[in-house]
């Protein structure tokens, strides 16, 4: 059987990602969320699943061009590279921004 890979975006969301993750069956090797380790490709507790942990805007090119066939990333990310191949079945609740404006008081 062929092995699924998850691609997961290294950076702002990992915790995230690690507390979705580590609570499902197919569970990382806890060195994915090791932000010193220099791998790329990571074993989970399912033989037929790994991950890979990439820049948060490569995860949508990994999956459109078959080198991953699920990952996380967020909306802005999909948005910005319209992959025809890439569509987002589910929305995970994380990695909620803001945006901030600065003015000059004078200005106001």
């Amino acid at each position: 059987m062929k092995k699924t890979i998850i691609a997961i975006p290294r950076g702002r969301i990992i915790k995230e990602c690690q507390n979705i993750l580590n609570k499902t069956t197919f569970a990382p090797d806890p060195l994915l969320f090791d932000e010193n380790s220099r791998n790329l490709t990571f074993s989970s507790k399912e033989k037929n699943i790994d991950y890979i942990k990439v820049r948060s805007f490569d995860v949508c090119t990994f999956v459109a061009f078959g080198a991953a066939q699920i990952g996380i990333a967020g909306e802005d990310v999909i948005q910005e590279f319209n992959y025809s191949e890439v569509y987002s079945p589910l929305n995970l609740n994380i990695g909620h921004c803001r945006l901030s404006v600065a003015a000059l008081t004078s200005l106001l």
